[in-house]
């Protein structure tokens, strides 16, 4: 897509230019973002698993940087792939649209499309639900993982608030028990 071949005798509409160009540029910087993340995450994330100490696993950078862990994790699968889309669609805009020579019921209109312009067409056409279905497709998945992190964090909140009843139990227990030194009946 970086390296594609424009005629010179051909032109283009320069805001499709514009928008081409643009969308490599940013579809490349976004997955160099997530790229150099991941790079520079993954050596923490190994030294930290060989560790058995729990307060080096919460100190380690890769916990202070769970956000940016994210973010280009979204940067990487949804926003790249969203590009990626966009920049498919782009690119036959770009290849197919000067092929303006041939209309495609041979007859000289002005209205015609040229088989250019139908080729272009008919690849939005293609992606555009593409593109729906996954941002259904994301839309839903996250919200299923936030839905099991939220039931997990309801789940472990429980867990505490029982082991607080049990421990508060067992501390009024000893309330009740005869002081020390004093014999049973």
């Amino acid at each position: 897509m970086v390296e594609v071949q424009l005629e010179k005798e051909d032109v283009y509409p320069p805001g499709l230019l514009i928008a081409f160009s643009a969308c490599t540029t940013v579809l490349v910087a976004v997955h160099l973002f997530a790229l150099m993340i991941s790079t520079c995450i993954l050596p923490n994330i190994e030294a930290v698993s060989n560790v058995h100490n729990l307060n080096s696993v919460k100190e380690s950078p890769h916990e202070r940087m769970h956000r940016h862990i994210e973010l280009a994790w979204a940067f990487s699968t949804v926003i790249g792939t969203l590009l990626f889309l966009a920049e498919v669609v782009l690119l036959c805009w770009v290849k197919f649209l000067p092929l303006k020579k041939y209309p495609l019921n041979s007859v000289p209109d002005n209205s015609t499309i040229t088989p250019g312009q139908a080729a272009a067409i008919a690849s939005t056409s293609i992606m555009v639900p593409f593109g729906l279905i996954f941002i259904v497709f994301a839309v839903h998945f996250y919200r299923s993982l936030v839905s099991h992190k939220t039931d997990r964090q309801f789940q472990e909140l429980n867990e505490l608030a029982e082991f607080a009843r049990l421990q508060d139990q067992l501390d009024h227990r000893g309330d009740t028990l005869p002081p020390p030194g004093s014999h049973f009946a």
